[in-house]
């Protein structure tokens, strides 16, 4: 049976709606029905229309959760129904968001989308801590590595490990701190290579633990975050900043105040 639905999958960046996209935006004030992540915050549901159907399809590490097949189903059918569809996901949907078994599914069978990037928690925390992911004469590059692969263990074999001018960037991998700083120091990371370890990276609510590598296990452990942990690993993460900035609210123009 032909049908009209659509599915976006968004980014919805990591939780603060300051980092919502227009793109994002748009879609969500004219969702039919929204798949969310377990990370997406309310003030941003509150964007999508009040009779739009909202079901969380979120996963929460090794809590649970509505698995990928079900909600790659759950998209299908509702856009074969004609609805528009929006997927909300946490940070980016590129960034270790499995948005590409999303996309192949949709597909597959023949259900039209399309992708809109969302921020990223590692530029989240970049802006919120004041540090720079890369820096001329001291991080020439930066690597995105996931903490948790299928198996729920943490592959540590990419080149940029030893390599003293990348920054590296752990997500979802707190539970694997030990091994983190026990595969650098090996790989030979220097001991004194600043760290910073932080959750809920661009909330208001965010907090951040800096230290030095051979002490990164340490620190994570005594930090006891509940929330999504980000780690990261560099000479660039010397320069974070523990900023408590007030939310700037800016006045928004309308067309009958403008002159």
């Amino acid at each position: 049976m032909p049908h009209n639905g659509f599915v976006s999958l968004v980014g919805a960046g990591p939780g603060d709606i300051d980092h919502v996209t227009l793109g994002a935006l748009k879609a969500l004030q004219t969702a039919q029905a929204l798949l969310y992540d377990a990370l997406v915050s309310e003030d941003i549901l509150s964007l999508a229309p009040q009779r739009c159907v909202k079901i969380c399809v979120g996963k929460r590490g090794d809590r649970l959760s509505v698995s990928q097949d079900k909600t790659n189903a759950l998209m299908v059918r509702l856009a074969q129904k004609g609805l528009q569809v929006v997927r909300l996901k946490g940070g980016d949907p590129s960034v270790f968001g499995r948005v590409e078994e999303e996309r192949l599914y949709l597909e597959q069978h023949g259900i039209d989308h399309k992708t809109l990037p969302g921020v990223t928690a590692a530029s989240a925390a970049a802006a919120q801590f004041s540090f720079p992911l890369t820096h001329r004469g001291e991080a020439r590059s930066v690597t995105f590595l996931t903490g948790r692969t299928k198996d729920g263990a943490i592959d540590l074999r990419h080149e940029s490990l030893n390599d003293p001018m990348a920054s590296l960037v752990f997500y979802m991998s707190s539970h694997n701190a030990a091994h983190i700083e026990s595969s650098l120091l090996k790989a030979g990371r220097s001991k004194q290579t600043p760290v910073v370890i932080i959750e809920n990276a661009g909330r208001p609510e965010g907090q951040m633990r800096t230290g030095a590598l051979d002490d990164l296990a340490r620190l994570v452990d005594h930090a006891a975050f509940s929330g999504p942990v980000l780690l990261g690993v560099g000479s660039a993460f010397g320069y974070a900043r523990q900023t408590l900035v007030q939310r700037q609210v800016l006045p928004v123009a309308t067309r009958s105040g403008m002159r």
